[in-house]
């Protein structure tokens, strides 16, 4: 009850100059941005000043900075301009032929390679008019998960990092090694042997970011001689081909290693765990009716995924 007073007497106009304000960094800009004049954005700025009893923008010299409480404000102002802007754009009904709604998803580039371009190619089919934003996360972005995906639709990662939210389970990979074909201590088998004694190349090193094959080789008794770490499963052939390096990648991206001169895939001499994708929401989104088409794209796209998959499995026999 203590804040329905409170709210009562803001203007969301207010959530859309502070975000201006806070992006620009200076008010003349922000009024360009807001198609505003700067009398008009100076006084959104006054009463913003008054509400936080804070300056917001302190000037130094000729430029102005972000006061600590402004710079704690900026995710907050994002995340709350973006949930606005969803309860006003909500529909009793909708149609996705008809909808241009923006999709905003985060993942790795090994994601978007696969199933990211699939899922945009079966929406441009169906829903002309939508968009999709795919956003390439990070430790940081993973480790504040819940609080990302209340401003994005989605994120698309392995079993293993994320816990207590909704989510489906999309298809399954398994892993293989990436070498050089220069090395001459990889032959047409690779041995646990050599695992232990060449150097590698990871993908994602750190307490909440990493792929499960590595942890396995850990935990199989190999402290990988870590040279470079890269987040980015498609450059990791670039840093492999002619050294004597090792890396890890998913098999559904072995045709691309491949395509690096000088680079080929061999398989594991363990037996690494697939790795099991799913697409990951905030239970915020979990009624609405078009994010819950889209979660039917990402579905009907990992379900093309797995049938081309095991078509190659099947040619392989």
């Amino acid at each position: 009850m203590s804040d329905q007073p409170l709210l009562s007497r803001l203007d969301l106009n207010l959530l859309v100059a502070l975000d201006a304000l806070l992006t620009e960094r200076s008010v003349t800009r922000a009024a360009e941005r807001l198609h505003l004049s700067q009398p008009a954005l100076s006084a959104s700025l006054a009463r913003l000043r008054t509400h936080f009893n804070d300056q917001i923008l302190a000037r130094r010299g000729n430029t102005y900075e972000l006061t600590p409480l402004a710079l704690r404000l900026t995710e907050h102002t994002t995340t709350a301009l973006e949930a606005a802007r969803r309860v006003f754009e909500s529909q009793a009904t909708w149609s996705p032929r008809d909808s241009t709604r923006e999709f905003s998803i985060y993942g790795s580039d090994y994601g978007f390679a696969t199933i990211g371009s699939q899922v945009s190619r079966l929406a441009a089919e169906e829903a002309p008019g939508v968009r999709f934003r795919f956003m390439l996360h990070n430790p940081a972005i993973v480790d504040d998960v819940i609080n990302r995906l209340r401003s994005a639709d989605g994120m698309v990662i392995p079993h293993g990092h994320l816990t207590d939210l909704p989510y489906a389970d999309l298809w399954r990979d398994d892993w293989v090694v990436v070498a050089s074909e220069s090395n001459e201590r990889v032959g047409e088998q690779l041995t646990m042997e050599v695992l232990g004694e060449l150097p590698w190349v990871f993908t994602y090193q750190s307490r909440t970011a990493f792929t499960s094959a590595a942890r396995q080789l850990q935990q199989l008794g190999v402290e990988p001689r870590i040279e470079a770490v890269v987040e980015s499963f498609l450059a990791l052939p670039y840093f492999i081909a002619g050294t004597d390096r090792l890396g890890l990648i998913q098999a559904g991206l072995a045709h691309v290693a491949e395509s690096v001169p000088g680079v080929r895939t061999l398989t594991a001499p363990f037996d690494a765990t697939p790795v099991v994708n799913a697409l990951w929401w905030h239970p915020v989104h979990g009624r609405d009716p078009e994010h819950a088409w889209m979660r039917s794209i990402f579905e009907r796209a990992a379900a093309s995924l797995s049938s081309a998959d095991a078509a190659v499995e099947q040619r392989s026999l």
